[in-house]
């Protein structure tokens, strides 16, 4: 039971100069010790450290486990307000799990707690209390304030002990910052919630729960132990990188470059490598990496999604919104998959009613608890059977049928902007094959909370495939065509742009239907997709060891990681981008004879073709940030899992369909879980350090760009990421030290 302490009544003067911009103030500068928390759906990754990176990486991790410390002694008072705040976060922030949602959402965080608070049992225990529920300030800028002076906080220690308040649940404060700063437009219409109303809850609750809060002096700390370890292990690995690249550095310029048979554009996810060299060891085949959304600020409404979403990252906002149609001439087919994906929408839907409606679960048991019993026997037993079936049955429902975007509210100048800016970016201007095929991933798990942390970053932890399909659709199009020739970018008539999709789970890549393709294409297509098919069965069989599978002949390979993406019961159906370390940017010649091992995010980008840096510039403010989130949070989910991680999915409960707690009321997880990171309780299986990037292009390039660009100056001079330049020009590789020179290393 949460202990209420007898308020003793006194009267708030407000003074008449209290500007509520005071206030916000406050709360904004507190805040930067926030970062953002997204929802499960769209899971993707954040440096945790992220309101600190202003900070050398060091200090801000000091500042960090400072407040970690702080917290860890928790005050009865103060764990009595963490309670009632996670119930309140929860119930207002609940995505569709409750049957009953909470009223009034529309209003906001902190006035739907203010109508609601003075019925809530818990905290009108006594007169005082109740009076103060029944006459909070109408706006939460007021409130804050007459709370911090009930509190009698000094006016010196007021953005402390805010910055201390927003810390004692930075999961719970980082997804209400996402709220604020991050949720589309058409989401945030629904109800609003900001770190404004965030803190008048608290301040309200500690003023009910906790009258004796103070703002408490930060511990002295030293440098957490292990930092001292970070330095030798990166250095350690930038060598041995370094030491394999040069060689290949250096005889780049001897290449000719000839038209493969294809090209296969994939993301520069750290999965991808991999997978292209085993591609490119089945035929004269090109890949090259670029970011998963292709270059397109665009939200995407599949044909069978009920929801747009927003198919590009976060640092951008959808300029437009693209909706897929079917392809098929076979009207027939197409009625049959909408009456079939109907009947499924249905009764799936009346099911999730019944299960949580607080008045028929029990009954549901009573009737279906036969039937569900032997389904759970299947899924435990016989995962990769049911699942095939399930799938069969499916296809028979549901026939599929193939589907093309409708560009109509994108312009035809605009479309040839997007065409061109991708072509130049990952320097795929001449010698184009006869196929060229753009390669979306995604995964496919069972019962896995964070299964959109698998799928692509890039696209705001969605299936790249509809981009994929965008970009073919607009470069297969004669009027784009047209136009990009007339920009000195001349696409071969015989060139055929393919979407696919990469299955990261299954090792299984999907080529979309090409209303454009000939006899001759046709003939390429099937011979590609026996070797993808190869290709696919050998990454199988490396990634099955690191799994933790005996070795299997390789007809027999893929089956393990068929079974981990079906089974229900499986805690880590693939590792991720586990074990990421580096972010290379350049030609493939550079690192097409180089095993790297799955650990590095891959770029292309030809220096010739940039003389004044720009595609560079966007590269490294772009796709090496978000590189840069990734790496961070798999390192801090490994070095601290239970203060940065998402702890363990044994014990895990998904709240609101939202996020995770452990247990039934806790923060927020805002992190990888446990499974993702280790391959035991004990042993780490990634690597952790900090994301070393590798840029093949001169040094007066990149010295121009630093200088230039205050995002990479936080970046390299700080700490959190290290840049090494390979110069085409004089062959020698140059380090980026944090005070702004630069060092030569061989």
């Amino acid at each position: 039971m949460n202990a209420v302490v007898e308020l003793k009544p006194e009267k708030i003067i407000r003074p008449q100069n209290m500007e509520a911009k005071t206030i916000r103030e406050l709360v904004a500068t507190a805040a930067d010790v926030v970062a953002p928390v997204w929802p499960l759906k769209t899971f993707i990754a954040v440096n945790p450290l992220q309101g600190l990176e202003e900070l050398p990486f060091e200090e801000a991790v000091i500042v960090a486990e400072r407040h970690k410390n702080l917290h860890g002694h928790v005050a009865e008072g103060r764990e009595a307000v963490n309670r009632e705040l996670i119930k309140w976060c929860s119930i207002f922030f609940d995505d569709g799990q409750a049957t009953i949602p909470m009223p009034n959402r529309h209003l906001g965080l902190y006035q739907a707690f203010a109508d609601l608070a003075p019925f809530d049992c818990n905290l009108t225990r006594s007169k005082t209390a109740h009076s103060l529920l029944s006459s909070l300030p109408k706006s939460p800028e007021e409130a804050i304030f007459d709370c911090l002076n009930r509190l009698r906080i000094p006016d010196d220690q007021r953005v402390e002990f805010i910055r201390q308040s927003f810390t004692a649940l930075p999961g719970w404060s980082g997804h209400v910052k996402w709220h604020e700063y991050w949720r589309s437009q058409s989401e945030a219409a629904k109800y609003r919630a900001t770190l404004l109303d965030y803190m008048a809850v608290r301040m309200v609750l500690t003023c009910l729960l906790w009258p004796q809060a103070r703002c408490f002096e930060e511990p002295s700390l030293e440098k957490p132990a292990y930092l001292e370890g970070l330095p030798t292990a990166e250095s350690r690995y930038r060598e041995g990188l370094l030491n394999q690249l040069l060689p290949q550095a250096r005889s780049i310029d001897a290449n000719t470059r000839q038209r493969p048979d294809a090209q296969l554009v994939f993301c520069i996810d750290v999965r991808s490598e991999p997978f292209r060299r085993e591609i490119e060891a089945q035929g004269d085949y090109e890949t090259l990496g670029f970011a998963g959304f292709f270059g397109l600020p665009v939200r995407v409404k599949c044909y069978d999604d009920e929801q747009p979403h927003d198919s590009c990252p976060v640092l951008l906002k959808p300029g437009y919104e693209v909706c897929e149609y079917p392809a098929s001439a076979d009207s027939t087919r197409v009625s049959r998959h909408d009456l079939g994906r109907e009947l499924l929408r249905q009764p799936n839907s009346f099911y999730q009613w019944l299960k949580y409606n607080f008045a028929t679960p029990f009954a549901l048991v009573e009737m279906l608890g036969p039937w569900l019993g032997l389904r759970m026997l299947a899924r435990t037993f016989a995962p990769s059977i049911l699942s095939r079936l399930a799938a069969s049955a499916r296809t028979a429902l549901v026939p599929p049928v193939p589907t093309e975007p409708a560009l109509d509210g994108i312009t035809l100048s605009q479309q040839a902007a997007f065409g061109e800016s991708a072509l130049r970016l990952m320097g795929l201007t001449e010698q184009l094959s006869p196929l060229v095929v753009l390669c979306g991933h995604g995964s496919t798990t069972t019962n896995n909370a964070y299964s959109s942390a698998l799928d692509c970053g890039a696209c705001g932890g969605n299936h790249g495939g509809a981009n994929a399909r965008i970009l073919a659709a607009i470069l297969n199009d004669e009027q784009v065509r047209s136009i990009l020739a007339d920009r000195r970018l001349t696409i071969p008539p015989d060139t055929l742009f393919l979407a696919a999709e990469h299955n990261t789970t299954t090792d299984q890549v999907e080529l979309f239907s090409a209303p454009y393709a000939g006899t001759e294409h046709q003939s390429r297509i099937d011979r590609l997709r026996t070797d993808l098919a190869k290709a696919g069965i050998q990454n199988a069989e490396n990634r099955s060891r690191s799994l933790g599978s005996m070795r299997l002949r390789a007809d027999l390979a893929s089956a393990p990681v068929k079974r981990r993406s079906s089974d229900w019961a499986e805690v880590r159906p693939e590792w991720g981008l586990a074990r990421n370390a580096a972010f290379i940017v350049g030609p493939r010649e550079l690192t097409r004879s180089v095993n790297l091992e799955g650990r590095c995010f891959l770029h292309s980008y030809d220096w010739k073709n940039d003389e004044d840096g720009k595609f560079l510039q966007t590269i490294l403010t772009a796709p090496m940030v978000v590189a840069q989130w990734i790496n961070n949070q798999y390192l801090f989910s490994t070095l601290d899992n239970i203060a940065y991680g998402g702890g363990s999915k044994v014990t895990k409960n998904v709240t609101g369909k939202i996020g995770v707690m452990q247990g039934n009321a806790s923060d927020l997880m805002h992190g990888l879980p446990l499974q993702s990171v280790y391959a035991d309780d004990d042993t780490p299986y990634h690597e952790p350090m900090r994301l070393l990037t590798v840029v093949y292009a001169p040094r007066q390039i990149v010295q121009a760009l630093v200088e230039l660009n205050p995002v990479l100056q936080k970046l390299f001079f700080n700490g959190w990421v290290t840049i090494t330049v390979i110069d085409p020009q004089d062959g020698h590789n140059y380090l980026l030290g944090r005070d702004g020179t630069w060092q030569t290393a061989h």
